[in-house]
């Protein structure tokens, strides 16, 4: 069957140079977007009932937008003053230019690394002497754990917000060619949200080892995977099997 419909199960790109518009254009292929999962902030009674206290850290790990947010948030309805030498070490560059949102960012102590966890490690472990909080969400990977424990730096970890499953009921009866998951969450969603769920003539594309084995779990085929070294992302290696499927 030739492809015509996709359905990426994340939110639609706000850069008008994404790469799946110009998958769209060139493979004539039609592209939805929809989160199947969503994030919502845990209360300040559920950082109390973590016994955790802010202030009892010297650094603090941001890994993403989600927990620089809730990271503040909470702390302004603890009513926690952060103090000015706090120190901020940030997955990427996007993470520490987002900072600027709450704090001044010339003024503070801030360690970039420059894209995966992996590289921010040489870091943490430099300045091993600080007693780091890590914010993050019920779904952390158990790897960034043990990596963050092989550091042998003092730390611990904070759930401040955690991921959710969509309500998708408005696209029961809806098909689509191909459907593009990137978590286990988003598998989790569709067999939440459709527990009849039957795969038939439709495609799974899934990006991520842990995605992989979370449909495979599932009972599902699993027709286009990514990444690999001849489609390092997922609009890559949907051109290649649209091309393919539509000769």
């Amino acid at each position: 069957m030739k492809i015509k419909t996709i359905l990426v199960s994340q939110p639609a790109p706000k850069a008008n140079q994404s790469p799946y518009f110009d998958l769209m254009s060139k493979q004539k292929v039609k592209i939805d977007f929809r989160s199947f999962i969503h994030v919502e902030g845990v209360s300040a009674r559920d950082v109390r009932d973590q016994k955790i206290d802010f202030l009892d850290f010297s650094a603090v790990i941001f890994t993403s937008r989600n927990a620089v947010d809730n990271y503040f948030r909470l702390a302004e309805e603890l009513r926690i003053s952060i103090p000015d030498d706090m120190k901020y070490f940030c997955l990427s560059e996007a993470v520490a230019f987002y900072l600027q949102k709450y704090v001044v960012y010339r003024k503070r102590k801030i360690y970039v690394g420059t894209r995966t966890f992996d590289d921010l490690l040489p870091l943490i472990k430099k300045h091993k002497e600080e007693k780091f909080l890590l914010p993050c969400s019920d779904k952390v990977k158990p790897s960034m754990l043990k990596k963050l424990k092989d550091t042998e730096a003092e730390w611990n970890r904070v759930i401040l917000f955690k991921t959710v499953v969509s309500d998708l009921s408005d696209l029961e009866g809806v098909f689509y060619d191909i459907l593009v998951f990137f978590s286990p969450s988003g598998i989790q969603s569709l067999f939440e949200n459709f527990p009849g769920f039957t795969q038939k003539d439709t495609r799974i594309a899934v990006f991520g080892n842990s995605t992989v084995k979370a449909a495979e779990d599932a009972g599902l085929k699993i027709d286009i995977a990514a990444p690999s070294k001849e489609n390092p992302s997922m609009t890559m290696a949907l051109e290649k099997y649209i091309k393919e499927a539509n000769k």
